[in-house]
Protein backbone atom coordinates (compact mmCIF):
# COMPACT_ATOMS: atom_id res chain seq x y z
CA UNK A 1 0.00 0.00 0.00
CA UNK A 2 0.67 3.44 -0.79
CA UNK A 3 0.03 5.29 2.58
CA UNK A 4 -0.50 9.42 2.28
CA UNK A 5 1.53 10.46 5.11
CA UNK A 6 0.39 13.60 7.37
CA UNK A 7 3.53 13.37 9.40
CA UNK A 8 6.90 12.45 8.93
CA UNK A 9 8.13 8.80 9.37
CA UNK A 10 11.42 10.27 10.34
CA UNK A 11 10.63 13.30 12.94
CA UNK A 12 7.32 13.20 13.47
CA UNK A 13 6.71 16.86 12.42
CA UNK A 14 4.09 17.54 10.24
CA UNK A 15 4.20 17.38 6.41
CA UNK A 16 4.23 20.17 4.23
CA UNK A 17 2.86 19.96 0.68
CA UNK A 18 5.00 21.81 -2.38
CA UNK A 19 6.41 20.66 -5.57
CA UNK A 20 9.43 18.72 -4.94
CA UNK A 21 10.97 17.15 -8.66
CA UNK A 22 8.43 18.44 -10.83
CA UNK A 23 5.26 17.70 -8.55
CA UNK A 24 3.29 18.18 -5.78
CA UNK A 25 4.41 15.68 -3.00
CA UNK A 26 4.64 16.07 0.84
CA UNK A 27 7.81 16.71 2.21
CA UNK A 28 9.15 17.34 5.53
CA UNK A 29 10.58 21.37 6.32
CA UNK A 30 13.25 20.45 9.36
CA UNK A 31 14.20 17.15 8.67
CA UNK A 32 14.62 16.84 4.53
CA UNK A 33 12.21 14.13 4.17
CA UNK A 34 10.40 13.73 0.90
CA UNK A 35 7.54 11.33 0.27
CA UNK A 36 7.69 9.85 -2.71
CA UNK A 37 4.51 7.59 -4.25
CA UNK A 38 6.26 4.27 -5.32
CA UNK A 39 4.01 1.71 -7.66
CA UNK A 40 2.83 -1.64 -6.68
CA UNK A 41 4.96 -3.83 -9.04
CA UNK A 42 3.48 -7.50 -9.90
CA UNK A 43 4.64 -10.23 -11.70
CA UNK A 44 2.61 -12.84 -13.91
CA UNK A 45 3.66 -16.05 -15.88
CA UNK A 46 2.43 -16.65 -19.11
CA UNK A 47 3.46 -20.91 -18.76
CA UNK A 48 2.48 -23.00 -21.89
CA UNK A 49 2.43 -26.82 -22.05
CA UNK A 50 1.55 -28.95 -25.19
CA UNK A 51 -0.24 -26.31 -26.49
CA UNK A 52 -2.20 -25.71 -23.40
CA UNK A 53 -1.89 -22.64 -20.83
CA UNK A 54 -1.79 -22.37 -16.83
CA UNK A 55 -4.58 -20.38 -15.48
CA UNK A 56 -5.64 -20.08 -11.91
CA UNK A 57 -8.85 -18.59 -10.30
CA UNK A 58 -8.83 -16.34 -8.37
CA UNK A 59 -10.01 -16.49 -4.44
CA UNK A 60 -8.72 -12.86 -3.08
CA UNK A 61 -9.95 -9.29 -4.36
CA UNK A 62 -10.02 -8.20 -6.86
CA UNK A 63 -12.01 -10.38 -8.96
CA UNK A 64 -12.65 -13.30 -6.62
CA UNK A 65 -13.88 -16.31 -9.35
CA UNK A 66 -12.31 -15.14 -12.17
CA UNK A 67 -9.40 -16.43 -14.42
CA UNK A 68 -5.84 -15.08 -14.80
CA UNK A 69 -2.01 -15.64 -15.33
CA UNK A 70 -0.27 -17.11 -12.20
CA UNK A 71 1.07 -13.59 -10.98
CA UNK A 72 1.64 -11.86 -7.25
CA UNK A 73 3.86 -8.45 -5.86
CA UNK A 74 7.28 -8.43 -5.31
CA UNK A 75 8.70 -8.06 -2.12
CA UNK A 76 11.06 -5.48 -2.08
CA UNK A 77 14.11 -7.69 -1.62
CA UNK A 78 13.31 -9.49 -4.63
CA UNK A 79 14.07 -9.73 -8.37
CA UNK A 80 10.94 -9.51 -10.40
CA UNK A 81 11.96 -13.58 -11.98
CA UNK A 82 12.39 -14.40 -8.22
CA UNK A 83 9.14 -13.04 -7.54
CA UNK A 84 7.68 -15.09 -10.33
CA UNK A 85 9.23 -18.40 -9.92
CA UNK A 86 7.91 -17.79 -5.92
CA UNK A 87 4.42 -16.71 -6.87
CA UNK A 88 3.74 -19.76 -9.23
CA UNK A 89 4.87 -21.98 -7.00
CA UNK A 90 3.33 -20.78 -4.00
CA UNK A 91 -0.24 -20.84 -6.28
CA UNK A 92 0.10 -23.98 -8.20
CA UNK A 93 2.83 -25.90 -6.85
CA UNK A 94 4.39 -25.50 -10.24
CA UNK A 95 7.91 -25.54 -10.58
CA UNK A 96 9.19 -23.19 -13.24
CA UNK A 97 11.86 -21.60 -15.49
CA UNK A 98 11.74 -18.01 -16.48
CA UNK A 99 12.34 -17.57 -20.28
CA UNK A 100 11.98 -13.52 -20.36
CA UNK A 101 9.83 -10.41 -20.26
CA UNK A 102 7.22 -10.42 -22.45
CA UNK A 103 5.34 -6.92 -21.41
CA UNK A 104 4.50 -4.62 -19.37
CA UNK A 105 0.91 -3.78 -18.02
CA UNK A 106 -0.81 -1.41 -15.83
CA UNK A 107 -1.86 -2.98 -12.53
CA UNK A 108 -5.61 -3.97 -12.94
CA UNK A 109 -8.09 -3.61 -9.81
CA UNK A 110 -8.19 -0.91 -6.70
CA UNK A 111 -7.61 2.37 -8.15
CA UNK A 112 -5.96 2.98 -4.94
CA UNK A 113 -3.01 0.43 -5.70
CA UNK A 114 -1.56 1.92 -8.64
CA UNK A 115 1.08 0.27 -10.08
CA UNK A 116 2.57 -2.39 -13.00
CA UNK A 117 2.39 -5.98 -13.93
CA UNK A 118 5.30 -7.45 -15.34
CA UNK A 119 4.66 -10.26 -17.74
CA UNK A 120 6.80 -13.19 -17.94
CA UNK A 121 7.24 -16.25 -20.45
CA UNK A 122 8.11 -19.27 -18.76
CA UNK A 123 8.66 -23.19 -18.89
CA UNK A 124 6.93 -25.69 -16.37
CA UNK A 125 10.22 -27.48 -15.09
CA UNK A 126 8.24 -29.73 -12.31
CA UNK A 127 6.35 -30.15 -9.58
CA UNK A 128 2.49 -30.99 -8.83
CA UNK A 129 -0.50 -29.10 -9.99
CA UNK A 130 -2.46 -28.23 -7.11
CA UNK A 131 -3.87 -24.79 -6.23
CA UNK A 132 -2.69 -22.98 -3.12
CA UNK A 133 -2.38 -19.12 -1.13
CA UNK A 134 -4.68 -17.29 -2.96
CA UNK A 135 -5.98 -19.31 -5.86
CA UNK A 136 -9.41 -21.55 -5.59
CA UNK A 137 -8.27 -23.95 -8.69
CA UNK A 138 -5.22 -24.42 -11.29
CA UNK A 139 -6.19 -25.90 -14.72
CA UNK A 140 -4.48 -25.69 -18.39
CA UNK A 141 -6.31 -24.97 -20.97
CA UNK A 142 -6.09 -25.31 -24.47
CA UNK A 143 -6.85 -22.40 -27.14
CA UNK A 144 -10.71 -24.05 -27.72
CA UNK A 145 -10.94 -24.13 -23.76
CA UNK A 146 -9.47 -21.05 -22.67
CA UNK A 147 -13.21 -19.43 -20.20
CA UNK A 148 -12.56 -15.83 -22.53
CA UNK A 149 -15.71 -14.38 -20.32
CA UNK A 150 -14.45 -15.02 -17.00
CA UNK A 151 -10.78 -13.93 -17.31
CA UNK A 152 -10.60 -11.62 -14.91
CA UNK A 153 -8.29 -8.44 -15.84
CA UNK A 154 -7.77 -7.19 -19.69
CA UNK A 155 -3.88 -7.88 -19.49
CA UNK A 156 -4.94 -11.09 -18.63
CA UNK A 157 -6.85 -11.18 -21.89
CA UNK A 158 -4.39 -9.24 -23.88
CA UNK A 159 -1.39 -11.56 -22.74
CA UNK A 160 -3.81 -14.89 -23.66
CA UNK A 161 -5.36 -13.81 -26.81
CA UNK A 162 -1.49 -13.08 -27.94
CA UNK A 163 -0.81 -16.54 -26.94
CA UNK A 164 -3.39 -17.99 -28.57
CA UNK A 165 -2.39 -16.37 -31.81
CA UNK A 166 1.01 -17.55 -31.70
CA UNK A 167 0.15 -21.38 -31.01
CA UNK A 168 -2.13 -21.48 -33.95
CA UNK A 169 0.88 -20.16 -36.10
CA UNK A 170 -0.88 -17.03 -36.70
CA UNK A 171 1.17 -14.11 -37.43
Amino acid sequence: MNPTYRYCPNCSAPLAEGEKFGRVRRYCRYCGFIHFREPKVAVAALISREGRILLVKRAAPPRVGFWALPAGYMDADELPEEALIREVAEETGVTVRVEGLRGVAPLAGWAARRGILLLYRAEATGGVLAPADDVSDAAWFGREDVPWAELAFESTAEFVREWARESAGAP
